[in-house]
């Protein structure tokens, strides 16, 4: 794999109006790389010029089953970047809200806590934009992430005839399928004039059995026919639900997706050990999940009834309490 060369990044629009604006970004050079790395763009209609395998990314495939306004009309592809996320991030106020970058490989793709995520060909890796006014509220969009992935699969399973494949959330940002970790989101943001900058990141294993499992080894096993998620439809399926349920998650709160986020998560009523600081000592107790606060963390109840807010700690689900008095 050559990662010495510059990234190219192919600049794609659903529209006219999102086609000129790829002219302009190309003219202008005005995509970047952190740290100076070099980027060379084309648009969508010098794909000609190139060969590609045929497990590169269907831009049109993807394009014709995308039904939004805004998210995803504006998009980014390349075969070999470092990182979606950076792309969208380093560059967010060049390109339009709710632009997104798929690449078919990345190289220094990264998770929560500066953990690597490993980005084998066949998995979907993306990144995109969403702008926000409410501070209070940004720690929860990516659960409005994750719900869109998990509403996505269920959407192309029941309209392909695919056997149910039952995706859920383990709190706060990554997806299981089967006991096993299938996808993982992370959401990064930055405050400028008066708004934050969200970029929200997403892989989630398609087509590669390694490092763990994927959609379609789980879909074949539960299958007698050769049917198969296709990462474009996944994309497409994924912005169609995310700028339904994020125009319910800003107009009406989060509240009203709780249900649904419930029956979708792991850890309802689930029993996990926490630790408190007390003095020079650690203590643990037991604490059954009851849901979420309204700051996105988790609520818990403990054998004496006292209710406590739960904090993750890098890898581990929660190791930190904070009692409600």
């Amino acid at each position: 794999m050559d990662t010495s060369s510059p990234s190219t990044l192919f600049l794609c629009g659903k529209s006219f109006a999102e086609t000129e604006i790829a002219k302009l970004l190309k003219i202008n050079e005005a995509l970047k790389l952190p740290n100076g790395g070099e980027v060379s763009s084309l648009l969508q209609s010098e794909f000609k010029s190139f060969r590609f395998g045929e497990e590169a990314f269907n831009v049109d495939l993807f394009m014709n089953s995308l039904s939004t306004n805004r998210f995803g009309r504006f998009l980014i592809w390349s075969p070999l970047l470092p990182s979606t996320h950076d792309i969208v991030s380093h560059n967010f106020c060049e390109i339009p809200l709710g632009a997104v970058c798929v690449a078919d490989v990345q190289f220094k793709g990264r998770g929560r806590s500066k953990n690597a995520w490993e980005s084998p060909r066949g998995c979907l890796m993306f990144s995109f934009t969403v702008q926000m006014e409410d501070g209070k509220i940004v720690p929860l969009v990516q659960y409005v992430v994750s719900l869109a992935v998990t509403e996505a699969i269920k959407d192309i399973c029941d309209r392909n005839g695919f056997p149910c494949l039952d995706a859920r959330i383990k709190w706060p940002n990554d997806l299981y399928l089967n006991g096993l970790k299938v996808g993982g989101i992370l959401c990064t943001s930055t405050y400028k004039s008066k708004k934050f900058n969200v970029s929200c990141g997403i892989g989630l294993n398609v087509g590669n059995e390694k490092p763990t499992t994927c959609l379609n080894a789980v879909l074949k096993a539960l299958s007698t026919t050769s049917n198969e998620f296709r990462r474009e439809d996944i994309l497409a399926a994924f912005f169609n639900k995310f700028e339904m349920l994020n125009d319910i998650f800003i107009n009406q709160g989060f509240q009203t997706l709780e249900e649904l986020y419930y029956r979708t998560w792991l850890h309802s009523g689930q029993r996990v050990i926490v630790q408190e600081k007390n003095e020079d000592r650690v203590v643990e107790n037991v604490v059954t999940i009851q849901g979420l606060t309204f700051s996105g963390y988790l609520l818990a109840i403990g054998d004496d009834n006292q209710m406590c807010e739960l904090h993750p700690d890098g890898n581990k689900l929660l190791t930190q309490c904070r009692i409600f008095h």
